[in-house]
């Protein structure tokens, strides 16, 4: 049991870590070019802004371990409409220009297994709550 929740932990900080710093790029390199990128492909440029404020709230979540569940969702429901929107039509492995769907598809794998086993190990609900980031009551 300490192996699969050693291991949910890696996974955990390990997700929150890369949605953080994906989050934080978007501010570095200009929110405006990415709201200008999302119009291009048909989406509400202020997407750009719900998207990096999820990812970077939502990566400091899962890194200290709160609300785990909910937060590997709206990853997953990101990484669904990622390659929905953008990377199927490139395929699998992309097109020389850019990457394809196979790093969304691994992101959107651990976002799914932390919403079906959570994380509890060196997490913050389990500290406050004393039981999973995602019981209802607790949150």
């Amino acid at each position: 049991m300490l192996k699969n929740e050693i291991g949910a932990l890696i996974l955990r900080v390990t997700l929150g870590a890369i949605f953080f710093i994906h989050g934080v790029v978007k501010f570095q390199g200009g929110i405006e070019n990415t709201a200008g990128w999302f119009e291009s492909l048909g989406l509400p440029g202020a997407a750009a802004y719900g998207v990096a404020l999820i990812e970077i709230i939502g990566g400091i979540l899962l890194i200290i371990g709160l609300a785990t569940r909910l937060v590997s969702a709206l990853f997953a429901l990101l990484m669904i409409g990622a390659t929905v929107k953008v990377k199927l039509a490139i395929g699998f492995l992309g097109n020389g220009q850019m990457a394809g769907y196979e790093l969304d598809l691994a992101f959107l794998a651990i976002a799914a297994f932390l919403v079906i086993h959570g994380s509890k190990l060196f997490s913050l609900s389990q500290l406050i709550f004393h039981r999973d980031s995602t019981n209802a009551k607790a949150l």
